[in-house]
């Protein structure tokens, strides 16, 4: 959820019975600051900040984060050993999200509340094994009994209910609220996720960062240099620096990186962020109530 999950869709959740993360990924910690701080002013309610770890501003996020009271965060691609026990210091609620059993093992040893087992049909970064939520969820639930969140390809009432039939006690969805009003995604990036149909997300940089998005210019370069067996570094150089703020919040359709998920073949509206929440809710009900 970089460059879509700041205050304001955080708040929104929180306000309409979700829990809210503000995505930290693509903020500066001033930033990242602000948004607490708004964040806070906006909601009486619980709300989170996700904090992936393979970026270098991590540790002054982590000291902002413990500054400013938050009580949950969910840490994201990266070892989970690494802040667990720092941020459980502070008495602060710690969910991992990860691909694969190995890992759900590892978060137990470290200690961590919850765990999100993310299927590659997640939008974004993503798990080399590519092992679908459908089969990541019940691996999942056979290693660990650590609560258990389920994400990837989850953006209805009834992809919850199939989650918890699953295994898990809650759902994760990201995709679902990048096109919500309060999203910061760009109006043209939401315009274009509500026109998208089925097959037009795909898995690449592999020998990178595995991510999903969007075919676009950009996605058939990487696609041509990959078939041409580019290395690692010649992947990274192509990336550069900035290519998904450009897609995804400044609304370069053709060269930015548009990371969504494939459950983005359901999405045909932008709704507020509440409006969202109660319809999942409403549909879960429902779907129980036929089974």
């Amino acid at each position: 959820m970089v460059w879509c999950s700041g205050w304001r869709l955080a708040s929104a959740v929180s306000n309409a019975g979700g829990l809210g993360l503000i995505g930290a990924g693509s903020m500066s910690p001033e930033i990242l600051e602000e948004h607490i701080r708004k964040c806070k002013a906006a909601t009486d309610n619980p709300f989170g900040v996700n904090v992936p770890l393979l970026f270098p501003l991590v540790e002054k996020q982590i000291e902002i984060i413990i500054r400013e009271g938050v009580k949950i965060v969910f840490t994201s691609a990266g070892n989970p050993a690494t802040w667990t026990s720092l941020l459980k210091q502070d008495n602060i609620k710690v969910v991992h999200v990860i691909a694969n059993v190995r890992s759900a093992v590892k978060c137990e040893q470290c200690g961590v509340d919850a765990i999100v087992a993310e299927g590659f049909e997640a939008g974004g970064h993503n798990g080399k094994e590519e092992t679908t939520t459908f089969t990541l969820v019940p691996l999942i639930r056979k290693s660990t009994e650590l609560p258990l969140i389920a994400a990837g390809g989850i953006g209805t009432g009834r992809g919850m209910l199939a989650a918890m039939a699953l295994g898990a006690e809650g759902v994760q969805i990201g995709s679902r609220f990048v096109t919500s009003e309060e999203s910061s995604a760009h109006p043209a990036f939401k315009q274009k996720i509500v026109e998208m149909g089925d097959g037009e997300t795909f898995l690449a940089l592999k020998k990178v960062v595995p991510v999903r998005m969007i075919r676009n210019a950009f996605f058939r370069k990487v696609q041509s240099q990959e078939e041409s067996c580019a290395s690692a570094e010649e992947l990274r150089e192509l990336l550069g620096k900035g290519r998904a703020r450009s897609g995804m919040f400044e609304g370069n359709l053709v060269e930015g990186e548009l990371e969504i998920g494939q459950v983005a073949a359901l999405i045909n509206k932008i709704k507020p962020a509440g409006e969202i929440v109660r319809e999942i809710m409403s549909e879960f009900i429902r779907a129980k109530e036929e089974l």
